[in-house]
């Protein structure tokens, strides 16, 4: 058998893996988008407010992609400093990481 078992395990176990994390970051992102809408309902209320940080650390966790759409969509958030430049920074990371990883898997 060419290439063996271990071949076979590590083809099979990389699928369900990008899978996982596929839904991982679908669920996360969403999340994010939820969090921003919902902040910027309560804002509109006056309402208690969504923390910055649980917004920060949904972006953290993966969801940077949703929550820069969402600060955008729902304009939430686009002159607030220090966050915008915070939220920019962990998605600058996040894309130096994934380009990182791309460019370590090709070679």
């Amino acid at each position: 058998m060419p290439g063996g078992a271990g071949a076979a395990a590590r083809r099979g176990g990389g699928t369900a893996l990008i899978l996982a994390l596929v839904c991982y970051l679908l669920a996360v992102n969403f999340a994010a988008v939820v969090a921003f809408r919902r902040d910027k309902a309560l804002a509109v209320r006056g309402a208690r407010r969504t923390r910055e940080s649980t917004l920060l650390w949904l972006a953290v966790a993966g969801g940077s992609p949703g929550a820069i759409w969402a600060r955008r969509r729902f304009r939430h958030k686009t002159r607030k400093q220090p966050f915008a430049g915070r939220l920019d920074r962990i998605a600058m990371v996040q894309a130096g990481g994934v380009v990182g990883l791309v460019v370590t898997l090709l070679i």
